[in-house]
């Protein structure tokens, strides 16, 4: 029993002994303790910050652990701006200090700010020291005023990032062109990720406010790139108010460019501005004899093509080729070259697959076409039944389009016999034969939107995709139209709708003018608190909104 006994010990003490050291082998993870998260904060700096009376032409700000400072170009703002940027060091290495060197002569009686934006992180982990400033005065106080506001795109559901909002003191030296040439008074910006904005430690006074997406990033307007938003009156600080900024791009007046050679047949001619119902006359630059051509749209470009007779070159050295538009004219003198290349005729379908009933059915041409035949142009269903159709070909986009009454849950075959299409060159096609299919109209939602509190017409209401596609528009001219305006047989998505006030009643929104102190045209979204609400329509679904403008 006693031996017993003493057997089941050792085997339980060899037992314990082999769990000891098999937990003792067990490989485990080193940590390094919890994530920093907290981010670097000025312990002193030489001068204080907030301190007036500042003289000297350099400063230097501690920090409380190592930093960096990155992509200072886009995040530090300076205000009131100053001629020579100043030099910020050290850049890039780490440290636990940043120096500025000012290299500009200091105005009196002034209250200067450096807002960081979040250029400023610490070394580890990144943690930003955000909207760090750093402030302070020429003179005996700190300027404590502020002004504030949004900013929104006159057009657009987003408005840009990095939005420079501009204070000009609307005394007697200020006039209009200050906005080209001079930096102004007070600036900020909203920064990567605001539609907000807020100018502080202004100084008393009258101010012009203006904002710009500052491509050039040099605080002075130049239409031709920069987004601009403004108020018709000056303001006067302080002031309580928040004031809304529209930012918008000019429209540009047209312009042509001269045109370039792109094959033995086709020439670009590039323009800025409006392209539509622009004329072009090419004559023979040394008989000044007509020649013929064809002119159409490159497509999502600012481009036309200019469609001449084959080896132009051996009918012409040069080129006269007069642009114009209204009472724009520009001639441009095109010397002519061999070249191989030459476009010959091709034509594809617009839509495959599926046709939607909001959809007509049309084939694009890579050659102009001068002649249709319909007599050899077929139209039949899955029945091979002929269904009646009517054509229309659009001369600028080169293409030919099918309007016929479609139905649910049908086949539809295009079939185009030799010599059906023409071309500019005399070139037909061979036989071609396209298929589209119809689906069920409750594959489709309807939508039914009743507009309220429209304050004036006409108006333009579009819905549009999540793809931003607009797919329905609406032109409503009084009361009675806008208590329902139907998009019937839409496909199933989320919709979001916008209303123009088609001031001008031309039928398209309309852009501002700064110098002409003209606003755009007021555009509003279907909001759900202060994003675009997405109406989503299913598949056999009927939606009705009711929109009450503001």
């Amino acid at each position: 029993m006693y031996r017993n006994r003493f057997l089941l010990y050792i085997t339980l003490a060899l037992f314990i002994s082999l769990l000891s050291l098999n937990s003792c082998a067990k490989r485990g993870t080193i940590t390094g303790g919890p994530k920093d998260s907290i981010p670097p904060v000025l312990v002193y700096s030489t001068p204080d910050n907030m301190s007036t009376e500042f003289k000297g032409n350099e400063i230097q700000i501690n920090f409380s652990e190592y930093i960096k400072v990155k992509d200072i170009s886009k995040q530090l703002i300076i205000s009131p701006p100053m001629k020579n940027t100043p030099t910020i060091y050290p850049m890039g290495s780490a440290s636990k200090y940043i120096r500025i060197k000012i290299k500009d002569t200091l105005e009196d009686n002034t209250t200067y700010s450096f807002n960081f934006g979040q250029s400023i992180t610490d070394n580890n982990e990144g943690n930003p020291y955000s909207q760090f400033k750093f402030v302070f005065s020429t003179g005996t106080y700190i300027d404590s005023l502020t002004l504030g506001g949004k900013i929104k795109d006159a057009f657009e559901k987003k408005p840009d990032n990095f939005v420079t909002v501009m204070l000009y003191e609307a005394n007697d030296t200020y006039n209009d062109s200050i906005v080209y040439k001079e930096k102004p008074r007070y600036i900020t910006n909203t920064l990567d990720s605001m539609v907000n904005y807020k100018l502080e430690n202004l100084k008393e006074g009258k101010y012009y406010v203006v904002a710009l997406k500052d491509k050039n990033n040099n605080y002075k307007f130049d239409p031709a790139s920069d987004k601009i938003a403004f108020l018709n009156k000056p303001i006067t600080v302080p002031n309580d108010s928040l004031y809304e900024l529209n930012l918008f791009m000019e429209k540009k007046p047209f312009k042509a460019l001269k045109p370039v050679q792109a094959s033995s047949n086709r020439y670009f001619a590039g323009y800025e501005g409006d392209g539509r119902d622009v004329t072009i006359e090419v004559k023979n630059a040394a008989t000044k004899e007509l020649i013929k051509t064809i002119t159409s749209k490159v497509p999502e470009k600012d481009s036309l093509q200019i469609w001449t007779p084959r080896d132009i070159n051996s009918v012409a050295d040069s080129l006269l080729v007069s642009i114009r538009k209204n009472d724009s004219l520009r001639e441009f003198v095109v010397k002519t070259k061999e070249m191989k290349a030459a476009d010959s005729l091709g034509v594809d379908a617009v839509q495959k697959g599926t046709l939607h009933f909001r959809d007509k059915f049309a084939i694009f041409a890579s050659t102009p076409l001068v002649k249709i035949d319909t007599t050899k142009i077929a139209l039949i269903n899955k029945d091979s039944v002929a269904v009646p159709y009517t054509t229309k070909y659009d001369e600028l986009k080169q293409q030919l389009e099918f309007d016929f009454k479609k139905e649910e849950e049908q086949k539809y075959n295009f079939t185009l016999l030799p010599g059906a299409l023409k071309d500019f060159y005399e070139m037909e096609n061979d036989t071609l034969s396209y298929t589209v299919t119809t689906k069920l109209y409750s594959n489709y939602g309807n939508l039914r939107i009743s507009l309220r509190n429209a304050n004036r017409f006409p108006l333009i209401l579009e819905i549009f995709n999540t793809k931003d596609k607009v797919i329905g528009t609406a032109y409503i001219e009084n009361e009675s139209q806008a208590r329902e305006i139907a998009f019937d047989a839409i496909a199933a998505d989320k919709y979001s709708v916008r209303v123009i006030y088609d001031g001008n009643g031309n039928r398209e929104w309309d852009s501002g003018n700064y110098l002409e102190k003209r606003q755009p045209e007021e555009v509003f979204y279907y909001l759900e608190g202060i994003k675009p609400k997405e109406i989503d329509i299913r598949e056999n679904w009927d939606a009705i909104e009711t929109i009450t403008l503001p």
